[in-house]
C-alpha cells in the first residue's frame, strides 16, 4: 500500500485491508466465542457445581489446544505446579510470596531452556493469566479472602475458565465462582457482548489498516518541506505507537467479549446486575491526564492485580521501592524481552517522578494538578483557573510524548526478532537514540525540579 497514491489507497482500503482483517479476526476466534456461549447456557441449567467446573475445564482445554496445539502442555504443567504448591503449603501464611517466586522461576526457565522462544512467546498471554490467577488465589488464602484451598476441580475450573484462558482478563477466584451461578440472560448482557465485539474489530482494523498509514495517507504531512528529519522520526514513532495501542485495545475488548459472554465481568447492586467489565479505556489513554492514568487504564484488571497483590505487599519497603518492584514483577510476567523490560522499568521511573512532582506542585501552588482528577470536595484553593488548566495540559502533552517515545520500539519488525535478543536490544537502543533519549532526559529534568521544590 505504501506505493499507492492517496486516491488509490482509499479505493483499495476497504477491499484490500478492512474486510480481510475483520474476516480473519472472526475466523480465528469464532470457536472461542461459541464455547463461551455454550458454557454460559449450560451453567443456567442448575447442574451440580462440579459439573460446571468440569465443563469449563473441558472447554478451556479445547480452546488451548485450538490455539496452541500440543504446546498447551506447558500451560497445564504450570497449573499443576501451582496447585501442588498450594496443597503442600496449605498451612503456611506466606503462600503468596513463595508461589510468586516459584511461578517466576518456572516462566524464566521455560523461556530460557524448556522450549524455543517463538512458541513460548505465542503462549505468553495464557501463561501470564494462569500465573496471575494462581498468585492472586495464594494471596487471598493468606489474607482470608478465600477460606480454604479449593478442590482440584474448582482450582482447574478457575484456571481454565473458558472466558479468560487465552486473552484474559485476570479475574479473582470469587468472581469466577459468581460467574458459574447461571445468571439469566438479559438485554444489557447481550448489548455489552455486542458492543465489546464491535469495538474489538474496529480497533483491529485501526491497528492494521489505519495507524500504519496515518501520515502518508490520512494526514499527508510528509510533503511539507518545513518538516525536518527529526520531526518525521517522531511522526513515524507516533504511527508505531498508535498501531501498538490499538492492537492492545483489540485484545482488551476481545477479552471483555469472551469473559462477558461466558458470564463473568459484572457487579451486583441489590438485585440489579451491571455488565460493566472494562479492560482498557482508549480515550483516556490517547488523551491522558497523566502517565499514571495511562498505566492504570492500559489494562485495568492487571493493574488491579499488581496494585492489590504486588504493590501493597511491597509498600512496607517504601513507595519508590514498591513501585519498582511492581514494574519489575510486571516485566517478569511478560517474559524475558529487553524492549518490554526497558519500557516497563522506564515507566516505573516516569510515573513515580511524575507523581511526586505533581503532588509537590499541588501543595506549593494549592491547585488541582495532581495526576488524578481531584474530587469536587478537595481543599485546593485553585481549581479552575486558566493557569491550572495550562499546567494540566502541559503534563498531558508530556504524557503523549512519553507514550510516543516508549511505544516507538513496538512495530512489526520486532515480531521477527523474538529469537535473537541482541537484535531486539539493538533495535530498542537505536529507536530511542534516534529520538535523542528525550523521554529519559525529561524525566531526569522533572526529578531535578522536584528536588529543587523540596
Amino acid at each position: 500500500m505504501g506505493v499507492f497514491s492517496r486516491q488509490k489507497f482509499f479505493e483499495e482500503l476497504a477491499q484490500g485491508c478492512l474486510l480481510p482483517t475483520a474476516q480473519q479476526g472472526l475466523e480465528q476466534v469464532w470457536q472461542l466465542l461459541l464455547m463461551c456461549l455454550l458454557c454460559r447456557l449450560l451453567w443456567m441449567l442448575g447442574l451440580p457445581s462440579f459439573v460446571k467446573h468440569l465443563s469449563t475445564v473441558a472447554a478451556g482445554f479445547y480452546i488451548l489446544y485450538l490455539f496452541f496445539e500440543l504446546h498447551m502442555i506447558w500451560v497445564v504443567l504450570l497449573s499443576l505446579l501451582c496447585y501442588l504448591f498450594l496443597f503442600l503449603c496449605r498451612h503456611s501464611t506466606m503462600r503468596g510470596t513463595f508461589l510468586s517466586i516459584t511461578v517466576l522461576i518456572y516462566l524464566l526457565l521455560g523461556e530460557l531452556h524448556m522450549m524455543d522462544a517463538t512458541n513460548w512467546h505465542k503462549m505468553r498471554g495464557s501463561q501470564m493469566v494462569v500465573a496471575m490467577k494462581a498468585i492472586s488465589l495464594a494471596f487471598d488464602l493468606d489474607r482470608g479472602v478465600v477460606a480454604s484451598v479449593p478442590s482440584p476441580i474448582e482450582f482447574m475450573g478457575y484456571i481454565y475458565f473458558v472466558g479468560t484462558i487465552v486473552f484474559g482478563p485476570w479475574i479473582s477466584f470469587n468472581s469466577y465462582k459468581e460467574s458459574l451461578e447461571g445468571r439469566k440472560l438479559s438485554l444489557s448482557w447481550l448489548l455489552k457482548v455486542s458492543f465489546s465485539w464491535v469495538k474489538s474489530q474496529i480497533c483491529l482494523c485501526v491497528s492494521n489498516c489505519v495507524a500504519p498509514y496515518l501520515f502518508p495517507y490520512f494526514i499527508p504531512v510528509y510533503g511539507d518541506k518545513l518538516l525536518r528529519r527529526r520531526k518525521i522520526r517522531w511522526l513515524l514513532a507516533y504511527e508505531n505507537t498508535l498501531s501498538f495501542h490499538f492492537s492492545n485495545y483489540f485484545v482488551g475488548y476481545l477479552s471483555e467479549t469472551t469473559a462477558t459472554l461466558a458470564g463473568a465481568g459484572f457487579t451486583e447492586e441489590k438485585e440489579n446486575l451491571k455488565w460493566d467489565l472494562a479492560v482498557s479505556k482508549p480515550l483516556n489513554i490517547e488523551f491522558p491526564r497523566s502517565m499514571g492514568e495511562v498505566v492504570t487504564l492500559w489494562n485495568t484488571p492487571m493493574s488491579s492485580f499488581l496494585h492489590t497483590y504486588v504493590f501493597k505487599s511491597a509498600l512496607k519497603f517504601g513507595t519508590f521501592t514498591a513501585v519498582m518492584i511492581t514494574y519489575t514483577a510486571c516485566a517478569l510476567l511478560h517474559g524475558l524481552s529487553f524492549h518490554l523490560g526497558a519500557v516497563l522499568i522506564s515507566l516505573g521511573f516516569i510515573t513515580y517522578v511524575e507523581h511526586v512532582l505533581r503532588k509537590r506542585l499541588a501543595d506549593v501552588l494549592n491547585a488541582c494538578i495532581l495526576p488524578r482528577k481531584c474530587l469536587p470536595t478537595c481543599t485546593h484553593k485553585n481549581k479552575k483557573s486558566l493557569w491550572v488548566h495550562m499546567i494540566n495540559l502541559i503534563f498531558s502533552a508530556l504524557a503523549v510524548l512519553h507514550m510516543t517515545y516508549l511505544g516507538s520500539v513496538f512495530n512489526s519488525s520486532v515480531d521477527f526478532m523474538e529469537e535473537d535478543e541482541d537484535d531486539i536490544t539493538h533495535h530498542t537502543i537505536q529507536r530511542w537514540s534516534g529520538l535523542s533519549w528525550t523521554s529519559h532526559w525529561l524525566t531526569f529534568g522533572c526529578w531535578i525540579l522536584y528536588r529543587l521544590l523540596l
